[in-house]
């Protein structure tokens, strides 16, 4: 089940046609999202041909389930580029998050366009971390960006510290990226299947192209890259509460059980309980953020109303916490990448399509070199690599040796388990009439057993963060395929 967030519910973006057949252009970019198009614009703007492809509808995707935080300060980011980078990365990468800030004010204003851009502060804050804030303010104040410590918040509770970083800004992505996707060639409905070096073959025709941007998220080639090592997937939580509480300022709590804000117009959005993707059995997630908000402001009551509105996001994480983007592969000179944002994908769209326009423009940009592909921090990736060979082995000994532990008169109605049904292991939802959905367990991208998400009502793996919902409908990738072609469900 994916959610709507108040974005979606706000706008209504005019459809954009199938792909007609075969075409030819000069650059194809899969994935119509804020990094896609913001890209195809950029290089259109430098004289390039452009076509978008997109799988469902145009920002449907993590654009349109972002909290759109537009800032620089990306957690404790730049303590850590410090040690595994050095100085010169970290400066590259507070320059061109600062730029990509500068640079969405600059189409705003050229563009004219009504996206509810509003500047404030970013603000990380701890209830007890105060070290780890101060060491981040340190090394922030270094490499030149806009921050102070305070003890003071707008929050409704008390905190130790609070770092604070001036001139950011939060706004409505959909409308501006509506507005940043008219006069682009756009095909909707049109899922890229199958790469070659300067073919795609799509759901609805092919496409001929001389460099590729893979925009899309998350990678489903597996080779060249083998990003599949090198990333794994989290959801969030988000709900937007009216009546809340007004901020000027967004606030990220640093600590392990640390929430969100963001204001939001008339609302404001509380955001949490991140796990990695296929990685929450017992569900929960929204109560916890209902029960949250109840005790930042007692006598409020969310849950009988409907004024909270829910919805969740899905975040690629690097092993290094920087996001890949560049050339695709050391032998794929004309296919570029952009993916591993975090939860930062406001940012590291723009700074994605100014890097990636450079680069397949033949302009060098100095702030390349911290984003590469290839490159190795050994200090902060060599744990994170050993974890995802682990979460793979362990997920695919699950799927092929080890029996189901439910039963299916165990399945209450509203939920959903890992079962023996009609003599294979397969996964079953019991909708609340008792009508059961069986699909196969086995994720169809690289085989890991998938796990029930009850707060979605979704079939997740945890290996790589592909989601079906309870039909066996693709909801993310990097999976291609449904699983009604591995095991349809039966009723």
């Amino acid at each position: 089940m994916k959610r709507e967030s108040i974005w979606q519910q706000t706008t209504n973006i005019p459809m954009r046609p199938e792909l007609p057949g075969k075409i030819s252009t000069d650059i194809a970019v899969i994935g119509g999202g804020l990094a896609g198009i913001l890209t195809a614009h950029f290089l259109e703007q430098s004289g390039r041909q452009c076509v978008v492809l997109e799988a469902d509808r145009i920002g449907s995707g993590q654009t349109g389930h972002t909290t759109a935080k537009v800032t620089s300060q990306h957690g404790l980011i730049y303590q850590k580029l410090m040690h595994c980078a050095g100085k010169k990365q970290a400066e590259q990468y507070a320059r061109i998050n600062q730029e990509a800030i500068e640079r969405y004010k600059i189409l705003i204003e050229k563009y004219h366009i009504d996206c509810d851009w509003e500047e404030c502060p970013a603000c990380l804050y701890t209830k007890d971390n105060a070290r780890a804030l101060r060491d981040e303010y340190h090394a922030a104040k270094e490499l030149g960006l806009p921050v102070e410590l305070k003890k003071e918040t707008e929050l409704p509770f008390e905190v130790e510290e609070a770092l604070y970083c001036n001139g950011q800004a939060c706004f409505h992505p959909l409308k501006f990226l509506q507005v940043m996707a008219e006069g682009l060639r756009i095909y909707e409905k049109t899922k890229v299947l199958q790469v070659k070096p300067h073919i795609l073959t799509t759901s609805r025709g092919t496409v001929e192209a001389e460099k590729i941007v893979f925009a899309c998220h998350y990678p489903f080639v597996n080779r060249p890259g083998y990003y599949f090592l090198r990333m794994h997937q989290e959801r969030s939580y988000v709900l937007a509460l009216k009546g809340a509480q007004t901020l000027h300022g967004m606030y990220l709590g640093i600590d392990r059980e640390g929430l969100s804000f963001r204001p939001a117009g008339e609302m404001l959005l509380l955001g949490g309980e991140n796990h990695r993707t296929g990685e929450n059995p017992r569900g929960g997630q929204y109560e916890y953020l209902l029960h949250q908000a109840e005790l930042c402001w007692p006598g409020k009551c969310w849950r009988e109303n409907e004024n909270a509105v829910p919805w969740s996001a899905q975040d690629c994480m690097t092993l290094d916490g920087i996001p890949y983007i560049g050339q695709f592969g050391r032998k794929t000179e004309d296919w570029f990448v952009a993916t591993g944002f975090g939860k930062w994908g406001m940012t590291s769209s723009m700074a994605a399509a100014i890097l990636l326009t450079d680069l397949i423009c033949g302009r060098e940009n100095p702030c390349a070199e911290v984003y590469s592909p290839e490159r190795i921090h050994a200090a902060v990736s060599a744990k994170p690599f050993l974890t995802e060979g682990m979460y793979a082995a362990v997920n695919l000994l699950r799927q092929k040796l080890i029996p189901p532990k439910e039963k299916l008169e165990q399945i209450r109605p509203g939920h959903g388990g890992v079962v023996e049904y009609n003599g294979e292991k397969a996964g079953v939802y019991k909708a609340e009439d008792g009508e059961v959905f069986a699909v196969s367990v086995k994720c169809p991208h690289m085989g890991c057993q998938l796990v029930w998400n009850p707060d979605e009502k979704s079939w997740d793996c945890p290996c790589h963060g592909s989601r079906f919902d309870y039909r066996g409908r693709l909801i993310d990738g990097p999976a291609q395929t449904t699983l009604e072609e591995e095991f349809p469900h039966k009723k």
